[in-house]
């Protein structure tokens, strides 16, 4: 993808991959047969094939040259994505849709953390405020839930945590990119991470259960909740700052929590619907006020 996006659309993109990715939860509920480690299997299977088909199109089979695959940055790239894969959908099969989106909250503070540490440009009053709020409506959600579900929960929102700590080195990673004179395409990276993901849970996830409605429900997750949003999410990235990714990821939480609430009775509760309205608030004041700097 070589066309240069605004800033503006490079915020709609991102929009556009958050709503994609939330709907992950809804669909996770509709399988019958398969579970665990199977799930997260096929996902990410019908992810990478679909991504080899249309990588290969798009470029007419340039982007598997043996070239492009030397780079550390490259496969660092996709160890990360393969991480949240993973992560991801096990942790949907151990606790709630609210639990496990809850706890991706931590992305933008991680990102942001990070990115200090690596020597990046400091971050304004307004973004660290909204983090802060963001992380302080994350928290409230978080203890909330531990105490309506005596813990029985920890498991699967520990397991989630991996996803904000993966994602985090993942949006480093691209501001790295965007630094560097040379662009390469960092979309081979999200078809390494669905592979990896394959090789590590294929063992555990035999012998296979799924059925025919189970595997499209799958083949929807793997093209539609993972390919398409995570090649945006790429693309975008190319614009926007690794704290602003982090931060529109955040969307997902409030998506995907509404998505279960209304199609799959996973009523949120109201620590749940305050704590997110912290979140949608810290956004929202956040490229408000970003806007304002740029337009001003």
């Amino acid at each position: 993808m070589n066309i240069r996006l605004s800033h503006a659309q490079a915020l709609g993109l991102m929009v556009l991959a958050t709503l994609l990715w939330s709907i992950a939860g809804i669909v996770s509920r509709q399988i019958t047969q398969a579970q665990g480690f199977e799930v997260t299997f096929w996902r990410s299977f019908f992810n990478a094939l679909s991504l080899f088909i249309g990588l290969t199109l798009a470029t007419c089979g340039k982007v598997w040259r043996v070239s492009r695959f030397r780079s550390a940055t490259l496969w660092l790239s996709g160890l990360c994505w393969s991480v949240m894969f993973t992560a991801f959908m096990l942790a949907l099969t151990k606790t709630t849709v609210a639990n496990v989106l809850i706890t991706l909250s931590l992305g933008p503070l991680l990102t942001a953390l990070l990115h200090r540490l690596l020597g990046g440009q400091a971050l304004s009053r307004q973004t660290w405020g909204a983090i802060s709020l963001a992380a302080a409506g994350m928290a409230y959600m978080f203890v909330s839930q531990l105490q309506l579900d005596g813990g029985q929960h920890l498991k699967g929102m520990m397991v989630a945590v991996c996803v904000p700590l993966a994602g985090s080195v993942q949006w480093n990673l691209m501001k790295t990119r965007q630094q560097q004179a040379a662009q390469m395409n960092m979309l081979p990276a999200i078809l390494i991470g669905a592979v990896l993901s394959c090789l590590f849970t294929a063992p555990m996830a035999m012998p296979f259960h799924a059925t025919g409605t189970d595997l499209q429900w799958l083949l929807l997750l793997g093209v539609f909740q993972l390919a398409v949003p995570c090649s945006l999410a790429v693309w975008s990235s190319q614009v926007l700052k690794p704290h602003e990714v982090a931060m529109l990821a955040l969307l997902e939480v409030l998506f995907g929590i509404s998505w279960a609430w209304l199609g799959a009775g996973e009523a949120p509760a109201q620590a749940v619907l305050l704590g997110g309205g912290l979140v949608l608030a810290a956004l929202a004041g956040n490229e408000y006020a970003s806007w304002r700097q740029r337009n001003g």
